[in-house]
């Protein structure tokens, strides 16, 4: 008796999947039985030989297809508003539903705050945090429709993309910290709002080698080893998304999850570090300077709302 897949029978979305984590993650879920829609911003273009190629969506479809799975391409932008709308469409015409969506589709445009213009910042908010809301509004409203209609919950994933970037505090990335901790917001936030038609959505903040962040992980420390798989291969991180995306996931909704290196960590929610109350109706500022002055005093400098540890987790 052949066992089905996990993902059998379901359809997908993956943003961004042209290469890098996107297409990883594309690959996983087609691997689990999952058909995908392969989304990836651009036009085709031509080879060496001035030939007209297929763009990376459709190259990343067409592996899908020669493995046996099904996909198709989608080269629209998903920070428009009505190209994610046919996004979706997209993957309901080809395959009658929407199950699955991976928001992964992101840009960088590193500078430090002082330096960085309008553009820089506008640019990766649009894509980044813009994009993720795009495509999740029209997959909530096509899933609150299929629960209207059937009378109860569906079947509805959403596994957004977030960032270390915004959990340490990245220096050199005002606008990606921004960003993906608004990622962050939109997961819970959506993941309240969806539960009851059977919806769960969960980020992860995913450390990858892709042609975005080569320049990140250049320097000393993240050397690709000489054999076996890079700690920083996007195949570490594929597997957590295609779990997440599964029925065994339905537990988990509104988290946050730190991958890479063969290793998965589950972060906390913030909690409360310490509370005042007035001996009056309300603060005045010597009061404030009476207590919260001393407490600052009492921690470390360089200790603040970011978790700059979570960038020394690795793989025992």
């Amino acid at each position: 008796m052949t066992v089905p897949l996990p993902l059998e029978g379901l359809a997908a979305i993956v943003t961004g999947a042209g290469r890098g984590l996107g297409r990883a993650e594309a690959l996983e879920l087609a691997r689990l039985g999952a058909a995908v829609v392969v989304n990836d911003y651009g036009q085709p273009g031509r080879d060496g030989s001035g030939e007209a190629s297929a763009g990376p969506a459709e190259q990343v479809a067409e592996e899908i297809r020669a493995a046996g799975g099904q996909a198709v391409a989608h080269t629209g932008d998903v920070a428009d508003h009505q190209q994610a709308a046919r996004l979706v469409e997209l993957a309901i015409d080809e395959f009658g539903k929407l199950d699955i969506l991976v928001n992964n589709a992101g840009i960088l445009r590193d500078r430090m705050v002082f330096s960085m213009t309008e553009g820089e910042w506008d640019a990766v908010i649009r894509v980044h945090l813009k994009g993720h809301f795009n495509t999740t509004r029209f997959a909530a409203a096509h899933w609150r429709e299929r629960s209207k209609a059937a009378g109860g919950p569906v079947y509805g994933r959403i596994v957004n993309t977030s960032s270390e970037a915004f959990l340490a505090g990245s220096a050199g990335q005002p606008n990606y910290a921004a960003a993906k901790g608004g990622i962050v917001g939109l997961t819970t936030s959506t993941a309240l709002a969806l539960a009851k038609y059977g919806v769960t959505a969960n980020a992860i903040c995913p450390r990858a080698r892709t042609r975005m962040t080569e320049d990140v992980f250049s320097g000393a420390g993240f050397e690709q080893p000489e054999s076996g798989l890079d700690p920083l291969a996007p195949e570490h991180v594929a597997p957590l998304v295609g779990y997440l995306a599964s029925p065994a996931a339905e537990r988990v909704n509104g988290q946050l999850l730190v991958v890479h290196g063969g290793m998965v960590v589950v972060v906390e929610r913030p909690r409360v570090q310490a509370k005042f109350d007035s001996k009056q109706d309300t603060f005045t500022y010597d009061e404030l300077d009476a207590l919260l002055t001393p407490h600052y005093a009492r921690r470390p400098a360089e200790e603040t709302f970011a978790a700059a540890e979570v960038l020394g987790l690795k793989r025992e």
